[in-house]
């Protein structure tokens, strides 16, 4: 046979083994996921009525214990791990006083985790609610607050300027040794502001830090006197303030 010939025969019969070879490794991927496809059905199935039994709480919540969580979570229906809502959840749990964020997962086989971040209060706000760090009112009692919490009230949806306000006054008396106890802004933005010795500042709607600095330039300049103590400083002048006195009790004496 011609060289040229035999040369192109065995090209062909290469090919042959080739195009056999790569149909049927086609074949053997393609039944080889119809079958994991069948036994992850087949398997899914019989444990689509698997159940929630346990829960583990993460974050190391102070004022939300964990039967509270419980309680809102058996709300949902954990009849089914696969068909669980997990945002479902995660609304109850968010629902609660103390939560701020809270995140859920489950974990195979029968198990949630649920991860709570819960509020850090740093003030009241008009007494019956809360502020938490970032300046949002939110409502929640508990026994575990600090009795130093500062007081804060104004209009509402004024809590943010509020306590952005008394963290920059705060911060301005304690490099005087002052400390300041309490924050009022009135319907007509107004500032009051209260240290812990009783003393009331008056700072009126415009300049509150340039007072409260002339405040603290002053304020051991100011007569003490031994029948009374200062009740009031009113800062609302361009120059200048005005001190008023209450008398002191006999037993103060």
């Amino acid at each position: 046979m011609h060289p040229f010939l035999e040369k192109a025969q065995q090209l062909k019969q290469q090919l042959n083994w080739s195009l056999i070879f790569g149909v049927s490794f086609f074949l053997a991927v393609v039944i080889g996921l119809i079958e994991i496809t069948n036994g992850v059905s087949h398997w899914l199935v019989e444990n689509k009525d698997a159940q929630i039994k346990h829960l583990t709480v993460l974050g190391n919540p102070k004022y939300t214990d964990e039967k509270a969580i419980t309680t809102a979570i058996k709300k949902a229906d954990l009849s089914s791990f696969f068909e669980l809502n997990v945002k479902h959840v995660q609304h109850l749990v968010q629902e609660l006083p103390w939560v701020a964020t809270v995140s859920v997962r489950k974990q195979w086989p029968d198990t949630i985790q649920v991860y709570v971040v819960e509020h850090q209060a740093v003030a009241h706000w008009n007494s019956d609610l809360l502020i938490n760090q970032s300046g949002d009112a939110f409502e929640a009692k508990s026994d575990k607050l600090s009795a130093t919490l500062p007081q804060l009230y104004g209009p509402e949806g004024s809590e943010k300027e509020a306590w952005v306000a008394f963290k920059q006054f705060d911060e301005m008396l304690k490099v005087n040794a002052l400390t300041l106890s309490s924050l009022a802004l009135s319907e007509r933005f107004s500032w009051q502001l209260w240290l812990d010795n009783g003393v009331r500042l008056n700072l009126g709607r415009k300049d509150k830090a340039k007072r409260v600095q002339r405040f603290i330039d002053v304020y051991s300049r100011i007569e003490q006197r031994a029948d009374a103590q200062i009740d009031a400083i009113d800062l609302r002048y361009d120059t200048g303030l005005a001190v008023s006195y209450k008398p002191m009790q006999e037993q103060q004496l």
